[in-house]
């Protein structure tokens, strides 16, 4: 029977794998395996496959709109119309709002795919005899593991 377990990287990862050689399993039975976490940088357009939830959109919508009617108010008195200021207005506004968001996701705050809370960073693999399955399950949900697995082979 193996056993898959993960885990932060602490010390009740070290408490569990001391208490399993204690329950019987040799150290050759039991792999530990550090996960490096991914850090990379959010890309800021989203496509059909993928997305992040960040939008550029968004800020750059409403702002646009405002800004529409503003010179759409204003353009009944200047000389190109109210269409025309509209259009410029909304386009401004767009451009403003979407470069707000560039600048405050790009440059200010410069998101890092990081999970939040808890994220597991080892998994322990762990080949036992039948008989110690049960045992050596509750050891590791009782040094606090984030997930376990068992498959017969």
């Amino acid at each position: 029977m193996q056993i898959f377990s993960t885990f932060e990287h602490s010390s009740y990862l070290e408490l569990a794998i001391t208490s399993i050689e204690k329950a019987g399993i040799q150290k050759e039975n039991i792999l530990a395996v550090p996960l490096m976490n991914r850090v990379q940088e959010r890309k800021l357009f989203d496509t059909l496959h993928r997305a992040d939830g960040i939008s550029l959109f968004d800020k750059g919508a409403a702002i646009g709109t405002a800004f529409s009617v503003i010179g759409t108010s204003i353009g009944f008195v200047l000389e190109w119309g109210p269409i025309f200021w509209g259009l410029i207005g909304g386009a401004t506004g767009f451009i403003i709002g979407f470069i707000i968001d560039f600048i405050f996701y790009k440059i200010i705050h410069k998101r890092k795919r990081i999970l939040e809370g808890k994220h597991s960073e080892v998994i322990l693999v762990i080949n036992c005899p039948n008989e110690l399955t049960e045992k050596v399950e509750q050891l590791l949900w009782d040094h606090l593991a984030l997930g376990v697995a068992k498959i017969d082979g």
